[in-house]
């Protein structure tokens, strides 16, 4: 299987299984959506649980695969403010519990670029 498809496969299922614990474990998920947003934290929950299980449909089908790619880096930088959020409120755990949480802020530059790439790689003939 070449590295671009194995890449895009990849994507989608980290997006799969994402989407699908919004679902499954929903309450930590909603710890993390900011207070400015209006309606309840659970409906961003699921909202964004949908968003992925989308976004993984549309990464692992070629036809669909450019637009997915680009469509869930989008995704990752819209929900960058939820990353923000958990490490400000984070910030007065125990060590390990708040290295997690201000870890994951530049864990979403390499997960942008990634989606850029396989949306990319989807475009080329």
């Amino acid at each position: 299987m070449p590295a671009p498809v194995r890449s895009a496969q990849l994507l989608a299922g980290l997006l799969a299984v994402a989407g699908t614990t919004h679902f499954l474990r929903p309450e930590p998920y909603d710890a993390l959506v900011p207070d400015a947003l209006p309606g309840s934290a659970r409906t961003w929950t699921r909202v964004s649980g949908a968003a992925e299980l989308a976004l993984a449909a549309a990464v692992a089908l070629p036809a669909t695969r450019r637009t997915g790619g680009l469509l869930t880096a989008g995704f990752f930088a819209a929900v960058f403010p939820a990353n923000i959020k958990m490490a400000y409120d984070w910030r007065h755990r125990p060590a390990p519990l708040k290295a997690a949480a201000y870890a994951r802020l530049p864990v979403q530059v390499p997960l942008v670029l990634w989606a850029l790439r396989v949306g990319r790689a989807a475009a080329r003939p």
